[in-house]
């Protein structure tokens, strides 16, 4: 197995969007905002290689929308998606399987993109299989005016239409040493990877825990359609990656890639924090 953190892109989001109910003057010490009250996000998607598979874990935003949209999401920084692929030595070709975490636009927008001759769309990545949980498809498809800024029909209908959708329908193992858990806090059938690489377990948090600032059980995103759930689905994974001392890997996080945990007075936070390149496997 071969691991790989890159991130695409930075953007920016309203602060009090990510952190719900929870008042300005507490999140802003730990994640500060700028004078609009909005804060530095990353879309970190992770490579990895195993068993014959080349996997990749979310494609960001990607580049279809015009000028209008991007400016609210104001994109900046990062490798991007191709380049970052090319840095460590893959092309769009060697994607044998995209991951989707769910289909939030800033998670599955760069799957397809505006065809170089003629209308229409095409893959980015023409060898993959694309894997969403079905809760997840079932539910984009049908959108609902809560989501109908992030469900957008030029990300979800390319993929259908190749015929190389693969719906998941239980949490378990998908490949040899990662496996996923379903969430429905954030959005129904939120796929959570749990990757197993040598002596550590690695759990890619995507938006169920997007930054450490939200390892807390009630800091959470206003976002989330069921925060209720969100916190319960959070106990669970954190008290596993306690006992276990799972490293978690943190997709929109700008200042930590990766930490470990450890109980406090407070509950269950963040112990050791580290770039993805300094685990020791």
């Amino acid at each position: 197995m071969k691991l790989h953190l890159f991130n695409i892109s930075n953007f920016k989001v309203d602060g009090g969007a990510m952190f719900g109910v929870i008042p300005k003057a507490l999140w802003s010490r730990i994640y500060p905002a700028d004078e609009n009250n909005m804060i530095v996000l990353t879309l970190r998607s992770l490579i990895v290689e195993t068993d014959g598979h080349i996997i990749l874990l979310d494609t960001g935003y990607g580049n279809k929308q015009d000028e209008k949209f991007f400016r609210h999401v104001y994109l900046h920084g990062g490798e991007g998606l191709l380049n970052g692929l090319k840095s460590i030595g893959y092309t769009p070709e060697n994607i044998t399987d995209v991951v989707l975490t769910h289909l939030h636009a800033d998670h599955c927008g760069g799957c397809a993109r505006k065809k170089s001759v003629g209308a229409g769309y095409e893959l980015v990545f023409p060898n993959a299989i694309y894997h969403v949980s079905r809760e997840q498809w079932e539910w984009a498809s049908e959108n609902n005016l809560r989501e109908a800024d992030a469900f957008l029909e030029e990300n979800i209908l390319p993929i259908s239409q190749s015929g190389r959708l693969n719906l998941v329908d239980e949490e378990g193992e998908l490949f040899k040493g990662f496996s996923i858990r379903m969430c429905y806090g954030h959005t129904p059938g939120l796929m959570i990877p749990v990757i197993k690489y040598k002596n550590k377990t690695l759990v890619y948090t995507g938006d169920l825990i997007p930054t450490t600032a939200h390892i807390p059980l009630i800091w959470n995103m206003s976002y989330d359609i069921e925060s209720l759930k969100t916190i319960e689905e959070k106990k669970s994974i954190l008290q596993e990656a306690l006992k276990g001392n799972y490293i978690l890997v943190f997709q929109h996080d700008i200042f930590v890639e990766c930490c470990t945990l450890e109980m406090s007075p407070k509950g269950i936070r963040a112990k050791e924090k580290f770039s993805f390149s300094n685990i020791s496997f």
